[in-house]
C-alpha cells in the first residue's frame, strides 16, 4: 500500500519527512487526528531496516496516540516523531536541535518528548531549539522521566486484568513473563516484583536482563523463547507487531497486558486471542500513564493528581471488560468504539466564532 492510500485509509491528516544531512537527521513526524486537539506523542529513534519500516511505524504510532488520548479523556490529538538512527551511536546535541527546528516549524500543531531510544537529556538539546516538548528533566522546568508512571498504569491495569479473570486483583505468586527491559520494563519488573509475582524477563540485550537477575532473582530466557513461557500473564514492553499468527498460538497465558504500542500486527489478531480464551488489555489504554503525565505538565504539573489519573486506568479497563463481556466482543472492539464515540461527539460540536472588535473601534 502506498503511502497516501494508507494515510486515508487509517485517516491521517500530515506525513512530514525531516532531513538534515549535516546533522544526521532523518525524521519522520506523523499526525493522525487533530480533532481533540494539537497532536501529542513521544519522539522515538530508532535503526530501521529500511525507509518503509520508519514510515510505517511513525503512522501507526501516530494512530495509536489518537486512540489513547481520546480513551483517557485527553483533549489532544494523535502524532508520533521517528528518527531513523541508532540510539547508541548517532546521538548528537547538532541531530536533537536540528529535530528541534523541525519540530518548532510545526508552532505547536505538534507536541513531543521522550520515547523508545530517546530520553529527556536528548531533548535539553531539542529545547534550545523548540518550546514544544514534555517531560523534559525537573531541573529544566518539566515533569521528568514519563517512564515511571507508564509502568505504574500498567501495573494497575494488571490488576484489573487479574481481577477480570481470576476474581482478584491480587497478583502475588502470579507468574508474568516480561518482554523488554527497557525504561518501563525494568519499572513494571521492580513493581511486580514488590507484589510477589514470579518473573521470567527478555531483552536483545543481555546486560539489562543480567541486571535484573542480580538485582531481583527474576529468571533469563532467551528472547525469542518468551512466547513459550508458560505464566499466568504475558507482559510486552518492547516494540510494537509482536502478536502475530506466528506467536499468539505459541502463548500460554491467560492474560496479555505490558507497556509496548501497537503490539497486535493487525487489529485482527485482537480475535485470535479472544478466540483462545486470552484477555487482552488494549495496549493503549492500559500504557497511557506518560500521556497523562505529560497532559498534566502541559495543564500546570501536579504530580500526585498525575498519578490519581494514571490510577484510573484500572477503571477504564474494568469498564471496557464489562462492555466486551456484555456485547460479545473482544476488549479492542469495545475500547474502540469509546474512542469513536468521543471523537465524533466532539468532532460534531457545534461552533462558536467570537470575533474581536478591531482595537480603536467603537
Amino acid at each position: 500500500m502506498g503511502i497516501f492510500d494508507r494515510m486515508c485509509a487509517d485517516g491521517h491528516e500530515q506525513l512530514i519527512f525531516c532531513s538534515d544531512p549535516a546533522a544526521g537527521l532523518r525524521a519522520l513526524i506523523g499526525i493522525h487526528d487533530t480533532t481533540l486537539g494539537p497532536a501529542l506523542g513521544g519522539c522515538r529513534m530508532w535503526n530501521y531496516d529500511d525507509e518503509a519500516a520508519a514510515v510505517l511505524d511513525a503512522l501507526r504510532l501516530a494512530a495509536g496516540m489518537t486512540a489513547k488520548s481520546a480513551v483517557s479523556g485527553c483533549s489532544y490529538g494523535g502524532g508520533k516523531a521517528v528518527i531513523w538512527g541508532d540510539p547508541k551511536t548517532d546521538k548528537t546535541e547538532h541531530l536533537f536541535r536540528s529535530f528541534g527546528r523541525f519540530v518548532e516549524s510545526l508552532r505547536g500543531r505538534f507536541i513531543t518528548g521522550t520515547d523508545v531510544g530517546t530520553t529527556y537529556d536528548d531533548f535539553v538539546w531539542a529545547a534550545q531549539e523548540t518550546r514544544w516538548l514534555v517531560a523534559l528533566p525537573e531541573s529544566y522546568g518539566g515533569s521528568g522521566d514519563s517512564s515511571l508512571i507508564t509502568a505504574f498504569g500498567v501495573w494497575k491495569g494488571m490488576r484489573a486484568c487479574a481481577e477480570a479473570v481470576w476474581g482478584d486483583p491480587e497478583l502475588a505468586g502470579r507468574t508474568v513473563a516480561v518482554q523488554g527491559a527497557g525504561k518501563v520494563g525494568t519499572h513494571l519488573v521492580e513493581h511486580l516484583h514488590s507484589e510477589g509475582c514470579r518473573l521470567i524477563v527478555a531483552d536483545i540485550d543481555p546486560q539489562r536482563v543480567q541486571g535484573l537477575v542480580e538485582r531481583l532473582g527474576v529468571e533469563a530466557v532467551a528472547p525469542d523463547e518468551i512466547y513459550d513461557v508458560e505464566c499466568d500473564i504475558f507482559a510486552p514492553c518492547a516494540l510494537g507487531g509482536i502478536l502475530n499468527g506466528d506467536t499468539i498460538p505459541r502463548l500460554r497465558c491467560r492474560v496479555v497486558a505490558g507497556s509496548a504500542n501497537n503490539q497486535l500486527a493487525d487489529l485482527r489478531y485482537a480475535d485470535l486471542l479472544h478466540e483462545r480464551g486470552i484477555l487482552y488489555a488494549p495496549d493503549y489504554v492500559i500504557n497511557a500513564g506518560g500521556l497523562i503525565q505529560v497532559v498534566d505538565e502541559l495543564e500546570g504539573f501536579n504530580k500526585e493528581r498525575a498519578y490519581r489519573k494514571a490510577g484510573a486506568i484500572a477503571d477504564a479497563l474494568r469498564r471496557i471488560f464489562q462492555v466486551s463481556a456484555e456485547q460479545g466482543i473482544t476488549p479492542l472492539a469495545a475500547a474502540e468504539e469509546l474512542v469513536r464515540t468521543r471523537i465524533d461527539r466532539l468532532g460534531r460540536q457545534k461552533r462558536i466564532h467570537l470575533t474581536t472588535p478591531r482595537e480603536g473601534r467603537r
